[in-house]
């Protein structure tokens, strides 16, 4: 069996998201296991070289895990033969270093968002597609169990008609005084790209178009419910992000979704993102692991009576949908489809103008919080022509 390596610039991967799920569980994952297999056979194997701006810090993680290459400087980074560029960063300076990536010839596979504006995200689309190279988003929740389950059951016309979706995601943040903080602060800081609206909307946007229907319009409210938190030092600071977002986005086909987010709530259901689908023939609810499901022939008839109490349990009523596969990380297996995709050795359709729609989602929702209008959305277009790039 032959092997061919291909390098990877990673940059941005002192940060949370950027070593557990994309170096860590990922790339260093499927350099241990001997690479990707391709359709004929051989073996891809990858050969990161980290990025970052403490040198500390990624000299660090490089010897930890035993990666021979890491820089500080990501023009000497980009001007070496590595085929991939990923960006991992904070948004706020994502924008410029995919332009320097793209303009060294690189593949780019990004974080979202993919830019801090619509404007900029289409001018990210464009440049890839006049340089003719493959660009990648992360779109990960797509390849996690339950989502996965939840689509089995869509392809197979399990719903019927489906009617709505109605989405609750979130937890409670502490506000780093009596107990630390499980994010970062700066996820609360408008100036430095944070805020539920921009950060979740991306995410939402990605799993209602390819489950359900792309979003023809929007109408949300925005709010900052913490309006005081602590940061890493343990000072105040002043929330100037939203902390929570509440959505309801009508979608191709007549499709109903509402989505809860927050940063801001104690957590009762079973997993800290579930999705509720109804349909004419079976409802579902979906999490990141599971899912449940009731056809209409084993769907009860509840009658309501406000001076009895509840006799039955209604989610002992549902049935569980068998995994029948194994599933592994959705980050590593996103990974493995764009790295043949860059190969060409498949397909990976979710590029730089499915990111900018996932920006256009969050502005469109900002703008209706500030507003309190519905907001339309057109189909976006990227003013050039569209390349083969199979």
């Amino acid at each position: 069996m032959s092997t061919r390596t291909i390098g990877i610039v990673m940059n941005g991967i002192t940060g949370r998201m950027g070593y557990r799920q994309h170096l860590v569980r990922s790339i260093l994952a499927i350099r241990d296991q001997g690479g990707v297999e391709l359709s004929d056979g051989t073996r891809l194997q990858v050969d990161p070289i980290l990025v970052g701006r403490s040198a500390e810090r990624v000299k660090e993680i490089a010897d930890r895990h035993n990666v021979p290459r890491w820089t500080t400087d990501l023009t000497e980074a980009l001007s070496g033969d590595d085929e991939i560029y990923f960006d991992a960063q904070l948004t706020t300076v994502r924008e410029e270093s995919i332009l320097q990536a793209i303009a060294a010839g690189k593949a780019v596979y990004t974080e979202k968002p993919i830019s801090e504006s619509l404007e900029g995200s289409l001018r990210l689309a464009r440049a890839a597609r006049e340089a003719g190279i493959k660009d990648g988003v992360v779109h990960d929740k797509l390849y996690l169990p339950g989502l996965l389950k939840l689509k089995r059951l869509i392809d197979s016309g399990f719903f019927g008609r489906i009617l709505s979706v109605r989405g609750e995601f979130g937890y409670w943040v502490f506000e780093g005084d009596q107990q630390a903080a499980q994010r970062p602060s700066w996820n609360y800081r408008s100036e430095d790209g944070g805020g539920m609206t921009t950060d979740m909307f991306c995410h939402w946007n990605y799993v209602l178009e390819n489950l359900f229907g792309e979003v023809e319009s929007v109408i949300a409210k925005t709010t900052t419910h913490i309006p005081t938190r602590w940061d890493e030092q343990g000072k105040p600071y002043e929330a100037t992000a939203d902390d929570a977002a509440y959505g309801i986005f009508e979608l191709t086909g007549g499709v109903i979704a509402q989505i809860n987010s927050s940063w801001a709530t104690r957590v009762h259901r079973d997993e800290l993102v579930e999705f509720h689908v109804d349909g004419t023939e079976g409802s579902a609810v979906a999490g990141l692991h599971k899912c449940v499901a009731q056809h209409r022939t084993a769907t009860p008839k509840p009658v309501w009576n406000p001076d009895l109490a509840e006799t039955q349990s209604y989610r002992d009523q549902w049935q569980e949908v068998p995994d029948n596969a194994e599933f592994d990380n959705g980050f590593k297996a996103q990974w493995e489809q764009f790295l043949r995709h860059v190969v060409g050795d498949g397909s990976h359709p979710y590029d730089f103008l499915a990111g900018a729609r996932g920006v256009r989602l969050a502005e469109a929702g900002l703008e209706s919080s500030a507003t309190g209008r519905r907001v339309e959305l057109a189909p976006l277009q990227v003013d050039v022509p569209v390349l083969d790039r199979s």
